[in-house]
């Protein structure tokens, strides 16, 4: 799409198992920020359980978007992490990957959702570019299976 993206993450001093973050900036120019993303539009929770134990809204501004991987609905979500000023999304992106690619891998899914539920990303576009990344590494049968789960988390994601 002609994106210039930058992507990394942010570990502690943690031990392995430990929350981490990473962030992903998007611009239509060159990027020359290299710090972390404090006020992000897009947060998506992998690990459902850091609802419970992370201030996963840190920084977010009211309105910006929440999409967890979680079975719960969003109001149940927006209720645990005190969401009503978000539009707060949840997909159960963990069994849509176990059932599609055969593990658990939320973060395909997750891009289905995002297609759904923010203008950043089409489903088209999506499907496109999962493909074309994945065909070079992989068999077609998982290239396949990835792009169900995004296909499947696009119509399941739910908004609040």
């Amino acid at each position: 799409m002609g994106w210039q993206v930058q992507a990394f993450p942010e570990y502690g001093a943690e031990r392995r198992g430990a929350p981490m973050r990473s962030y992903v900036r998007i611009s239509d120019g060159p990027i020359r920020l290299r710090s972390a993303i404090e006020h992000p539009d897009v947060v998506i929770v992998l690990d459902p359980s850091l609802i419970e134990t992370e201030n996963v809204l840190a920084g977010l501004p009211e309105g910006g978007v929440v999409i967890v991987n979680s079975p719960k609905n969003p109001q149940e979500v927006s209720d645990i992490i005190g969401g009503a000023n978000y539009k707060v999304c949840t997909v159960d992106a963990s069994a849509i990957s176990v059932d599609t690619i055969g593990r658990e891998m939320p973060n395909t899914p997750m891009l289905g959702a995002l297609a759904k539920v923010h203008e950043l990303l089409d489903l088209d576009t999506t499907l496109h570019a999962v493909e074309k990344q994945l065909s070079e590494k992989l068999p077609p049968a998982v290239v396949e299976g990835n792009k169900q789960a995004i296909q499947r988390a696009y119509e399941e994601v739910q908004v609040a």
